[in-house]
């Protein structure tokens, strides 16, 4: 048979290429276009004639480090850390043999050909990510061929009651960080009469690391616009709002393509499927404060007005927007909503825990070597997420800690890699889910640090409309600065103890209530580090810049150079066969060249004590 006359009845092929963000900063558009005119220049060979393959722009794989990527169909072909420079020998190379230089290489050094093989997707369970990196988000039609809005016609012909009945069944806890049970809330707010109601999708994703819900809102925006109608249809709501962070400029656009899109097809708007159902749906963007993504904040922002929490004992599903029943989730929560309705609650509830239903998504970031998006059933754990799917610790350097629920989350350390992930059991740690962030921390990370620089980033970040959260975090800012910066004292320990749970009791939002988190999580598992800044004023891992600076172990520096090139003063010297040294007396204990030192030579010592005053 000719090659012509198989490409005849050869299936056609589809060529994804992400387009999330994180692989457009890695000139993933420049890509597609390489690729869009090497499918023209091979126009000869039949198998790649355009009317045999199919490029589509996708949403974020997950697997972002080593993006762009590129997905082959039905071939199951996945290539990665592609550049515009390689898309000619990935069209040569369909129908045939693959393109080796762009597999991935596992710890085995073997090529993985399939995604479903690469060790970080491998262990993965997706419900809110399934779609995304199979379609293109700008296109309802393919939306619409994964299966998309069927769960709307369901719930359509179904009560209100009915849809919440499974939500309830389902056991979905809000995916936003409160971890508050979604259907009860649905409930509750059909139950009162007032109307209008609101719907509300929170999208004001702030934490640092967390890149969730842009992901959802880039990659499969329909998914969130028809969860967030089904909540509408479940509570008597005829107008609902996209809260959306306004950096996240892509996810803006396609959401706001997609709203369009399915008012367009009949699935918003006034008459939603020939129901007599309506519902219109609108875009805000975020202000840029973190505690709009605080619930009432959220709402008073949305109204226009200053985004600052109010006090908890009247709820938003009785009184949220313009003092109306509003039912607001966060992202992933609403991508939730059409699986539970088409598959039914029962289905949802079978993955996870006893009290934590389904699946969760995870940023699994900082020193572990595959980062990226990550979604588990509930109730993996730690070390599971850590070591099987991110291939545990970069430069096999021991695991430290790792921070869970964003800057308002505590610190887990070791001995505690087997706790499994899920709302009760983080929270029972000290810890917490919230919206998903993970960050891991090896011996190279200063804990005392680690809890100034997220005090720090609470206290610029408060609202300071109550006094506990707007002064007491101002106060365990300047403790534990003082500690990293060497003017650390006795008592001051159990001072920032004090202060933590003050803030915790008599706070009036989540933010100052959460605040306190990693100074008493990083107290509790790491108190002899606060101690050595302390008592003997010096950082045991090396990171405090005024109690440390470094020096070249000539025992095992290879005089590589690394070092040398990658000091920002210039300080280091040295030569081919002798070990390298660095002028302690203008370090600035930078760490730039302990992170390139491969051979672990550059190592902190302790700083002559120059006490200088607060």
């Amino acid at each position: 048979m000719s090659k012509a006359n198989a490409s005849q009845s050869a299936p056609a092929r589809q060529l994804l290429i992400c387009c999330g963000t994180g692989c457009l900063a890695n000139k993933a558009a420049a890509v597609a276009e390489a690729l869009e005119a090497a499918i023209q220049a091979a126009g000869a060979n039949a198998v790649v004639q355009p009317d045999a393959l199919q490029l589509k722009r996708t949403g974020c794989n997950g697997f972002c480090e080593n993006g762009p990527i590129v997905k082959i169909h039905p071939d199951d072909v996945s290539y990665y850390k592609v550049k515009p420079e390689h898309a000619e020998a990935i069209i040569a190379s369909i129908g045939g043999e693959p393109y080796q230089a762009l597999l991935y290489r596992g710890d085995d050094k073997q090529p993985v050909t399939r995604q479903q093989d690469n060790p970080f997707y491998a262990p993965q369970h997706k419900v809110a990510l399934r779609n995304i990196g199979q379609i293109d988000p700008l296109a309802i039609e393919d939306y619409l061929t994964s299966g998309g809005y069927q769960a709307l016609r369901k719930a359509l012909a179904m009560p209100p009651a009915r849809i919440i009945e499974e939500v309830i069944a389902s056991g979905l806890r809000g995916r936003g960080g409160a971890g508050f049970p979604t259907g009860i809330k649905w409930q509750t707010c059909a139950g009162y009469q007032p109307t209008p109601k609101y719907v509300v999708c929170n999208g004001d994703e702030g934490d640092p690391g967390a890149f969730m819900d842009r992901s959802i809102l880039e990659g499969d925006p329909h998914s969130v616009v028809e969860g967030l109608t089904i909540a509408a249809l479940a509570i008597g709501a005829e107008r609902g709002f996209f809260y959306i962070r306004d950096e996240y400029g892509l996810a803006l656009h396609n959401v706001q393509a997609a709203i369009q899109a399915a008012t367009a097809a009949g699935y918003l708007g006034d008459d939603i499927l020939g129901s007599g159902r309506k519902l219109h749906l609108e875009i805000v963007r975020g202000g840029g404060a973190f505690v709009c993504g605080e619930s009432t904040a959220l709402m008073a922002s949305i109204e226009g007005k200053v985004g600052e929490p109010r006090a908890k004992y009247v709820r938003s599903a009785e009184r949220g927007l313009w003092d109306m029943p509003t039912v607001l989730n966060n992202v992933e929560t609403l991508a939730n909503i059409p699986y539970i309705i088409a598959n039914g609650g029962a289905a949802y509830a079978k993955l996870g825990t006893e009290g934590s239903k389904g699946t969760k998504v995870f940023s699994l970031v900082g020193k572990v070597n595959r980062t990226g998006l990550v979604e588990v059933e509930m109730g993996a754990t730690l070390r599971h997420l850590i070591y099987d799917i991110g291939g545990g610790i970069k430069r096999n350097r021991p695991f430290k800690a790792v921070q869970t629920g964003g800057p308002s989350g505590g610190c887990i350390p070791a001995e505690m890699l087997d706790l499994a992930v899920d709302f009760d059991s983080l929270t029972a740690k000290g810890a917490m889910m919230g919206s998903g962030g993970m960050i891991v921390m090896d011996d190279h990370d200063c804990m005392v640090e680690v809890a100034r620089y997220y005090v720090n980033f609470l206290s610029e970040e408060s609202c300071g409309k109550c006094t506990p959260c707007r002064e007491g975090l101002r106060q365990m800012l300047r403790i534990l600065t003082d500690i990293t910066e060497g003017r650390g004292q006795q008592g001051d320990i159990e001072l920032l103890e004090r202060l933590a749970n003050t803030i915790k009791d008599a706070s009036l939002c989540a933010l100052g209530k959460s605040a306190p988190n990693p100074v008493l999580s990083t107290i509790k598992h790491f108190r002899a580090e606060y101690e050595a800044h302390i008592n003997e004023h010096s950082c045991p891992a090396g990171v405090c810049s005024a109690l440390c600076v470094y020096t070249i172990a000539a025992e095992s520096c290879t005089s590589c150079s690394a070092c040398k090139r990658a000091c920002p003063l210039g300080i280091i010297s040295g030569e081919k066969g002798v070990p390298y040294s660095i002028d302690s007396e203008r370090c600035i204990a930078c760490g730039s060249c302990r992170d390139a030192c491969r051979f672990d030579a550059v190592r902190p010592i302790k700083k002559e004590r120059q006490v200088v005053a607060s």
